[in-house]
């Protein structure tokens, strides 16, 4: 690896990536594509398995031949059932003790239809009907899991939020939790534009997932909030770009992080449900893939920037950044800056005088216990006048 190349630069920290003066570019690639994500997902909407949607489910041992021919054949089954019966989504599950069997999800059907269509199937592949299960499935449980699901998410974002502001600032608070609802929209608007379909294992990732995003978001924080203590007391760097830098040197962390976390899932993902026909991991797997990955991209470009922009809203953030622009364009012009806290010119041509009077001040003042150094002024003793020590200058008799 070479010592100045990109990758080099990133483990020191050092590759100068402009990510938060970018942010203006970040904010307007994230809104255009939370704008497509929600209107995919108010017009488009998401394929619902039947936990949701409500629906049957078939499950056919592996010996009736490949999955091809198990969809070609409960669909051929359905035909009788009418009323637009039709297999929604087909998979390989099981292994091991417990046997291979394909599982065929369908539309919604009765318990009349349902028995004729297993029985149906049996004769279609030549096998007993009592080998083939049937299940019927409602829409009421999907609900459910889903309210559950949607109050989990509040009370864990309720934590965080209090977790946040406690071991940071409310800032950074609000940047994180924002990084995080920014990455479930992003998510969201995925699986409706790919039309990947949504089951309970898929709220339980979604779920998940906050967690991982949530920890990157802290890893970056934590070296923003390292770099920018005490910023105040110097004007080398501004506000942003001490922020920037953090996010230099912790962004091989990051990847680093991520690539170790999306590893196992693509694992999963591509290997035990696309390869071995796990398909019972897929649903897991896929939305875990999608999220860690979402949850990078707005630990990096979202959370950050924003959190420059809302500590340059700051008053003393404010001052401390003009500060800094202020001496940069003093040495621009070829002056010497001044240090913080010198006096300004003016201040130094008045200070010989003001040590000179109190140098004289000090020298004319009498000492404690002294005698008076000068003669006394003609007149009466005591200041009385006409002299004498008595009214008038009377001599005593």
């Amino acid at each position: 690896m070479a010592e100045t190349g990109l990758a080099a630069r990133l483990y020191r920290g050092e590759a100068g990536l402009n990510i938060v003066g970018r942010r203006k570019v970040w904010f307007t690639v994230a809104a255009l594509l939370v704008l497509i994500a929600l209107g995919s997902v108010i017009f488009r909407g998401f394929s619902l398995g039947i936990e949701f949607a409500g629906g049957n489910s078939f499950q056919v041992p592996t010996s009736v031949g490949t999955m091809e021919r198990a969809e070609t054949g409960a669909a051929e089954a359905l035909t009788s059932a009418g009323d637009g019966a039709r297999v929604v989504t087909a998979q390989q599950v099981g292994g091991g003790g417990g046997g291979e069997f394909y599982e065929l999800r369908t539309t919604q059907l009765d318990a009349e239809q349902a028995e004729a269509v297993r029985v149906e199937m049996g004769r279609i592949f030549n096998v007993d009907p009592a080998e083939i299960a049937s299940n019927r499935v409602s829409e009421a449980w999907g609900s459910q899991v889903t309210n559950r699901a949607l109050l989990g998410l509040v009370i864990f974002l309720a934590l965080v939020t209090v977790y946040l502001v406690l071991r940071f600032e409310w800032q950074m608070a609000a940047a994180a939790i924002f990084a995080l609802v920014m990455n479930l929209v992003l998510t969201s608007g995925i699986y409706s534009i790919v039309g990947f379909e949504v089951t309970p294992s898929t709220i339980i990732g979604l779920l998940t997932i906050l967690g991982f995003a949530l920890y990157d978001v802290v890893v970056v924080f934590d070296k923003v909030q390292e770099n920018t203590r005490g910023i105040t007391a110097n004007n080398n760097q501004t506000y942003g770009e001490a922020a920037n830098l953090a996010v230099n040197q912790s962004l091989m962390r990051s990847i680093n992080t991520s690539v170790v976390a999306l590893l196992p899932v693509g694992g999963i993902l591509f290997i035990g449900a696309g390869l071995l026909g796990a398909g019972t991991l897929k649903d897991l797997g896929l939305v875990l893939f999608v999220g860690m990955a979402m949850a990078f991209l707005t630990s990096i470009t979202l959370a950050t920037p924003l959190l420059a922009v809302l500590k340059n809203r700051d008053p003393r953030i404010q001052a401390h950044n003009k500060r800094v622009q202020t001496r940069r364009a003093t040495v621009t012009r070829g002056e010497t800056p001044a240090r913080p806290g010198a006096p300004r010119p003016a201040e130094r041509a008045e200070e010989p005088v003001a040590a000179e009077a109190g140098a004289l001040a000090a020298a004319a003042a009498p000492k404690v216990g002294a005698r008076p150094a000068g003669k006394r002024a003609a007149g009466g003793r005591g200041g009385r006048p006409g002299g004498g020590s008595r009214p008038g200058g009377g001599k005593r008799r």
